[in-house]
């Protein structure tokens, strides 16, 4: 792994370019506070860029926690020439760039705690991730398996469309998921999409699919997790949330599932948490309390 421009003391976030054992080229923001005893990475959601996650981690960041946020490869910064040239899939996303990640935050900030946040794809990524049992513990946000059947009603009204008959025609057609033009997602590269959707058609998801070495992986998992997960979420349904953590079957676990009005919202959805206006009820209420 090499990592280049790596001056830990300019101005934040610093951003810096990191390749993976495997040869990614993945883009990451260091946020780091003096004097920290704790270092986060947020892994964020399926289509949705690092940049996204910025306020968050500005506010961990102002609480005294140094916050790492990278794109995946083949998404937003780690976009690398051509979005059809991309080879990489969503199991490469834990096995190089996750990996790759846990290990320059370990490297870099040696003795400190380190503390995860997945949100939706990116507490899936645990169970594909071999260096996971170096985190301290882990928190997953809106994240549940993606089986199709059993997602919320707003998104299995659609889901029978995208699988079956929009992702095998579009994809073959552009070479990539125009996710951005379709208002779907957002891009991503073509095995990426073919692999999420053999996966979401599975009643199993990945584990399903991808067989008994990835269901190991995901039982090999020994980080404490909490899941916490929003009754008005609109993509993952309450059964999507135990499905996928049921895989962590040796993972200490917590199952904290909120209605939006026990927390002074209105709504908070799959999407919505890492919005500033839930900084008081999402962020400081729940997520710093679990960081702590």
């Amino acid at each position: 792994m090499g990592v280049l421009e790596t001056n830990l003391h300019r101005s934040q976030p610093q951003e810096m370019n990191l390749t993976t054992d495997g040869g990614h080229n993945i883009v990451l923001r260091l946020f780091q506070a003096e004097d920290s005893g704790s270092v986060v990475i947020m892994a964020g959601a399926m289509g949705v860029a690092q940049n996204c996650y910025e306020k968050f981690a500005r506010f961990l960041n102002s609480e005294g926690f140094t916050v790492i946020t990278f794109d995946y490869s083949g998404m937003g910064a780690s976009v690398n020439g051509r979005l059809k040239k991309h080879s990489t899939r969503i199991t490469d996303w834990g096995t190089e760039d996750c990996q790759a990640v846990i290990e320059f935050a370990r490297e870099s900030f040696p003795g400190q705690r380190l503390q995860w946040i997945g949100h939706s794809v990116g507490g899936q990524l645990l169970g594909m991730t071999p260096n996971v049992n170096l985190l301290d513990n882990a928190i997953t946000v809106a994240c549940g398996s993606g089986y199709w059947r059993e997602n919320s009603p707003p998104t299995k009204r659609i889901a029978w469309f995208l699988w079956y008959f929009l992702v095998p025609v579009i994809v073959p057609l552009c070479g990539y998921f125009p996710g951005k033009r379709l208002n779907i997602v957002g891009d991503l590269p073509p095995n990426v999409m073919r692999q999420w959707r053999r996966w979401c058609l599975h009643p199993e998801y990945a584990v399903g699919v991808e067989g008994k070495a990835l269901r190991q992986q995901y039982a090999d998992v020994k980080v404490p997790i909490t899941s916490v997960s929003f009754t008005d979420d609109e993509m993952m349904s309450e059964r999507n949330t135990a499905s996928i953590h049921g895989f962590y079957e040796n993972a200490p676990m917590t199952m904290l599932r909120l209605r939006p009005e026990d927390i002074g919202e209105t709504g908070v959805g799959h999407l919505g948490w890492f919005r500033e206006r839930y900084r008081e009820s999402v962020w400081k209420g729940t997520l710093l309390e679990l960081l702590q």
